[in-house]
């Protein structure tokens, strides 16, 4: 019964560090870039849009494909660390825990 006890103590613990984390990652930002930083955006690790940056030199109406292009290109730059940062984050709060691997808590 005591090993019960000690699984419910550690369950609650973690589940306030997992809200702590969900607080944390709301402020926590990452900057996504592409053709070479002439586009840049700004998110947030939950992943809303805070800024985005364009070079003027590809503010030509010739460019408008290719800035297009390079607005993905740099979300889903800045998606991908968005995600490292939350892996990481949560990695933090379930170590030592007995978890299957491959478990998604976000």
């Amino acid at each position: 019964m005591k090993d019960i006890m000690g699984l419910m103590k550690q369950a609650q613990a973690m589940q306030q560090k997992m809200q702590d984390v969900q607080a944390e990652l709301d402020t926590v930002e990452v900057e996504g870039a592409a053709g070479g930083g002439m586009v840049r955006l700004t998110m947030t690790a939950k992943g809303q849009l805070k800024a985005v940056s364009i070079d003027p030199s590809l503010l030509t109406a010739d460019e408008k494909e290719i800035v297009e292009d390079l607005i993905v290109a740099a979300a889903n730059d800045a998606r991908t660390k968005a995600e490292r940062v939350m892996q990481e984050r949560m990695a933090e709060v379930t170590k030592g825990l007995p978890l299957p691997p491959g478990l998604k808590l976000f």
